[in-house]
């Protein structure tokens, strides 16, 4: 362990440096303008690997965006960890919300980072925990104490659903091969007490398109004679939770599995405070579904959220329009058991039937996954545990997180492996936000704790 803090410390400024780097480049998946600099970031990500000591890297073509590949076979006999992680970031908007321009990373303290953290989009999510693993590699390779084989997998399309990951994975299942996946895109709960990400919810994510008249009209000469699409829209999605927050899609809780009294009470253990919580989210109070506390609400529970809706004129000023058309983005957070692909199909159903005189409305679903739970008596787990109480000198505990990697249940399925979830980011470090960042003290951390995981799961799979 020892060796490991030294070795972090010694080359502390440049592995800061090198992660900044990367970050300045804007690998935006979601907007073609950044076409380039996505394909410049797997580029990157391909010298980073090949530095670190990987025998063998490869960037991979697929119909998207590329996976970066590398490997370092040491033993074909030895266990195979296989790291993923992702290149591609989040749009950065609002821009005008960021302190400081988001790929032109600063690092600043904070009340909650004290040593600093770096301020970029990507920071956290996920080029700062991905770069984690590509330096923890290095570590192993230099002082020689890589205890069994390595393969990154890194892909371009995280934010985008992963479409061309599952295309790649069902294609390379042997190149794949592995006894355990290790990912770095979730959090811990605090620098004082690490977790394990036991659970994922599952996804679905939808447009709607709300249409009334052929064109704009002109609000009075048409207002009251002619539905308007926006406030359709507005009493459309309205109804989709009743006066218990409680989601009115038929069909929608039919295969949500309830957690006992026992589990939610284990949950509970967690550390948790609500009064912070809402201070830090400059809130008067919580919100959601009934009958479930705050860490249920936004984990164990399926939930239903409005993220765009626009329509008509938005522009300085006014102008008395009856917009033609209204759309909305909408995403559903799915517990395991729920089948995204139906979830979608009763959505469409439900929002369809729903729509009053006067409008039709199109539903043209984006993307999905399922959702995922993983035990906590794998060897992975303990493994992962072991390394967390190591470093931080208290056990992790293991929590169910509210957010979604859909390729999680695409790994189990296609590749017969467990993932264990190593996260090191806080819920304060802005993810999908203006002002995302990830804290130097979380970033060094993580390149510490990464090789000791390698040491306990050859040791525990003996």
């Amino acid at each position: 362990m020892e060796n490991i803090k030294s070795y972090v410390q010694q080359h502390k400024d440049r592995f800061i440096n090198e992660l900044i780097e990367l970050l300045k480049i804007p690998s935006v998946s979601a907007d073609t303008a950044y076409s380039q600099d996505v394909i410049d970031t797997s580029e990157s990500v391909k010298t980073s690997l090949e530095k670190a000591g990987c025998d063998f890297v490869e960037i991979c073509d697929t119909p998207g965006y590329p996976i970066v590949y590398g490997e370092k076979i040491i033993d074909p006999a030895l266990p195979t960890v296989l790291v993923y992680g992702h290149y591609d970031v989040q749009p950065a908007d609002p821009m005008e919300l960021w302190t400081s321009p988001p790929f032109e990373p600063v690092i600043k303290k904070t009340d909650i980072h004290p040593e600093g953290a770096i301020f970029a989009r990507g920071a956290c999510d996920d080029k700062g925990q991905m770069y984690m693993h590509v330096k923890a590699l290095e570590y192993m390779v230099q002082s020689n104490t890589l205890p069994c084989n390595v393969k990154f997998m890194i892909e371009g399309e995280e934010e985008v659903g992963s479409k061309s990951l599952s295309w790649f994975v069902e294609r390379n299942q042997e190149k794949l091969k592995n006894d355990v996946i290790l990912i770095s895109d979730t959090g811990m709960i605090s620098n004082q007490q690490p977790s394990i990400t036991t659970g994922l919810r599952g996804l679905s994510y939808v447009e709607v398109e709300v249409t009334g008249p052929n064109r704009d009209l002109h609000s009075g000469l048409y207002g009251g004679a002619v539905a308007n699409p926006i406030n359709a829209l507005a009493k459309m999605i309205a109804s989709l939770h009743d006066e218990d927050n409680h989601i009115t899609i038929p069909g929608f809780y039919d295969n949500v599995q309830e957690l006992t009294l026992e589990e939610r009470a284990e949950m509970a253990k967690a550390p948790f405070n609500l009064e912070n919580y809402k201070k830090a989210l400059d809130l008067n109070d919580v919100y959601g579904e009934k009958g479930y506390v705050t860490n249920e609400r936004n984990s164990i529970r399926p939930t239903l959220d409005v993220n765009g809706i626009w329509g008509g004129y938005t522009g300085e000023g006014a102008k008395t329009v009856i917009a033609s058309k209204a759309f909305a983005k909408i995403s559903m957070r799915l517990v395991p058991n729920q089948d995204w692909e139906q979830i979608t199909e009763l959505f469409t159903k439900h929002f369809t039937s729903i729509a009053p005189a006067g409008v039709t409305v199109k539903v043209t679903p984006h993307h999905g996954g399922q959702g995922y739970v993983t035990p906590i008596d794998s060897i992975g787990y303990k493994a992962a545990n072991m390394a967390y109480t190591e470093t931080f000198g208290v056990p992790a505990i293991p929590v169910r997180s509210g957010g979604s990697i859909p390729i999680v249940a695409l790994f189990e399925k296609e590749l017969k492996s467990k993932t264990i979830l190593m996260g090191f980011g806080l819920d304060s470090d802005a993810i999908h936000s203006p002002n995302e960042h990830f804290g130097i003290f979380n970033y060094l951390k993580g390149i510490e704790t990464i090789p000791l995981f390698y040491k306990y799961f050859v040791e525990l799979s003996k």
